[in-house]
């Protein structure tokens, strides 16, 4: 069962990350330069049409953090144990999604290369940290709430 739970909870990470990831990059609607929502097909002319707009790089670092915090975040509360882990596991997962988006599509600037490597892991780990301190938290409390009870 916990099997399942764990495969659920990264699935429910991933999907959240990359809402936040695409709800975002749409926010700006001078930076969507096409019609309809279809992000794969159009992709390669939009990066190629941002390929010199260091702001936008800028906020797609910012946004797939953001984003890979709250998926951190949902994977880690999903989870029983091991949630920092797990919360690592999105961070490795967009990694890897992100790495195979700059292979494929060679028009993202150096630094941006270069910063994914600084941006999903360590947002991945603060989203699990934050929740497995706010359990640690509460088991103590309940700890002592049984000691005082006693």
């Amino acid at each position: 069962m916990n099997f399942l739970r764990n495969t659920l909870a990264v699935l429910v990470g991933l999907v959240i990350a990359g809402l936040i990831i695409t709800l975002g990059i749409r926010v700006f609607p001078q930076w969507v330069t096409f019609e309809a929502f279809a992000p794969f097909d159009q992709w390669q002319r939009f990066l190629q049409s941002m390929q010199n707009d260091d702001a936008f790089f800028g906020f797609l670092l910012f946004i797939s953090g953001l984003g890979t915090t709250i998926g951190g975040i949902a994977t880690a509360i999903i989870v029983k144990y091991a949630k920092v882990a797990y919360a690592i596991l999105i961070g490795f997962i967009m990694l890897f999604i992100a790495m195979l988006d700059v292979i494929i599509f060679p028009y993202h600037p150096t630094f941006y290369k270069i910063s994914i490597f600084l941006t999903f892991f360590p947002f991945s780990w603060i989203g699990g940290k934050i929740v497995d301190i706010i359990y640690e938290r509460n088991r103590k409390k309940r700890i002592a709430d049984k000691m005082n009870k006693s």
